[in-house]
């Protein structure tokens, strides 16, 4: 990791640039993704699945038995352990399922809003050598609660044409039974546009590549909206003169075996800090049986020495992090001040991973500093809002001549006289 001493703020920009694993012409690789599943379907899933990944499965939809036969694989042990996050996911996000009043804005005028399920859903779970069975609980525990009534799920299968056990046994628990072996932007472009064998979604769920998220990208131009923009893993830790630096170091590592695109930054106001942090870095890593890939992100990584927690905070505002780390002694008062975050963890026993996992949070965040404009995924990601209002005859009677008025000033008369006609028919009886 490269040490930054005392930054002046002109730099801080420059800082905060994430860094990018070079792909020539992504867009137009993605573009001719899209095109042919468009075109060619399910033969071109296959094709590409095939060509990027090495397998084409013989049916791409998950059989039932397969399922069934995930839980015989999965320990006792791990079931409970998944049984416990999926109820504290359920129970952090039915929370926030709340109705909203009735609000009488004027006499005689009522409005209202109603929260409805989005119908289809698809969910993107990363798969491969780390098949992530935890984004499908952050992802299908909330569309559950929220009522989507189809929900897809697109996970790249093994080199053996099959679907990880853990992903299938965690779907069953949830109770999906849509699950296909497509990964990479052809299984967005899929349930995009829909196949013989994927249905056609409403909105597209899911963290991935740069590849998927440059798919997601291209096909919410098209119409079909998306969680938000969920590319490389990112954390950022403040640590102050007490913070334990063996749990720094496990915090920064615990984000770097994502992937060698992964970024961890550390800003402390306290120099042997630092020194204390790489120590521990250096004995950690040696361990990770994801070495390799955890030294290739520290080396885009940084540790950062500013004068204050105060700056330390403001620096962190501007970069926006993916999952933000308090480790100081009075961490909620500093987080009083966090103006940009994914996800905010207090104290020195609040590591990322129990957001990552169980502790009910959810762990689809905006990276890349959306986090200045974007929020995670939680309940209201998988409904849209419906405005209603109701007018009596004592409403449009007070409200009516308001309408008029200003239907007028805009030169629009077919409004006005929607409004005219009525209080005319009123003033007759």
């Amino acid at each position: 990791m490269k040490t930054i001493i005392l930054p002046q703020r002109e730099r801080w920009n420059e800082l905060c640039k994430r860094p990018l694993i070079p792909a020539s012409d992504l867009e137009n690789i993605v573009r001719e993704i899209l095109n042919r599943v468009k075109s060619k379907s399910d033969r071109a899933v296959n094709y590409f699945s095939e060509k990027f990944d090495g397998v084409r499965p013989e049916n791409l939809k998950v059989g039932s038995d397969e399922i069934l036969e995930s839980e015989k694989q999965i320990p006792r042990e791990l079931k409970d352990a998944i049984s416990i996050a999926k109820n504290n996911i359920e129970r952090f996000h039915a929370a926030q399922l709340l109705a909203e009043p009735v609000i009488e804005t004027f006499k005689g005028i009522k409005c209202w809003r109603k929260s409805i399920a989005i119908e289809k859903v698809g969910l993107y779970i990363p798969g491969g050598n780390a098949p992530l069975f935890s984004t499908l609980l952050m992802l299908a525990v909330p569309a559950k609660i929220a009522g989507c009534k189809e929900i897809v799920v697109c996970t790249p299968p093994g080199k053996d044409g099959k679907v990880s056990p853990l992903i299938l046994y965690t779907a069953q628990l949830i109770g999906i039974t849509e699950i296909f072996k497509a990964g990479g932007a052809q299984a967005i472009a899929a349930m995009a546009y829909g196949t013989e064998s994927i249905p056609k979604v409403y909105k597209i769920f899911g963290p991935g590549n740069q590849y998927v998220t440059k798919a997601k990208e291209m096909v919410q131009q098209e119409g079909i909206s998306i969680d938000l923009p969920a590319g490389p893993s990112e954390v950022l830790v403040i640590a102050d003169n007490k913070a334990n630096a063996e749990f720094v170091a496990a915090d920064l590592l615990s984000q770097a075996e994502h992937g060698p695109d992964s970024q961890v930054i550390m800003l402390t106001d306290d120099l042997k800090v630092i020194e204390a942090v790489k120590s521990e870095l250096d004995k950690q890593i040696e361990i990770l049986p994801r070495k390799e890939i955890a030294i290739k992100s520290l080396y885009n990584s940084k540790l950062i020495f500013l004068p204050t927690l105060s700056e330390c905070i403001d620096f962190s505002n501007l970069y926006a992090p993916e999952h933000l780390i308090i480790n100081t002694v009075d961490a909620n008062s500093v987080a009083d001040n966090v103006k940009n975050a994914g996800s905010v963890f207090l104290g020195k026993y609040s590591c990322e991973s129990a957001g990552d996992y169980a502790s009910g949070t959810n762990h689809t965040l905006p990276t890349n500093g959306f986090a200045k404009n974007y929020s995670g995924v939680s309940i209201d990601s998988f409904l849209k809002k419906i405005t209603f209002q109701e007018i009596s005859a004592e409403g449009i009677r007070s409200l009516g001549p308001v309408i008029e008025l200003m239907a007028e000033a805009e030169s629009l008369i077919a409004h006005r006289n929607a409004v005219s006609v009525r209080l005319k028919s009123l003033e007759n009886g």
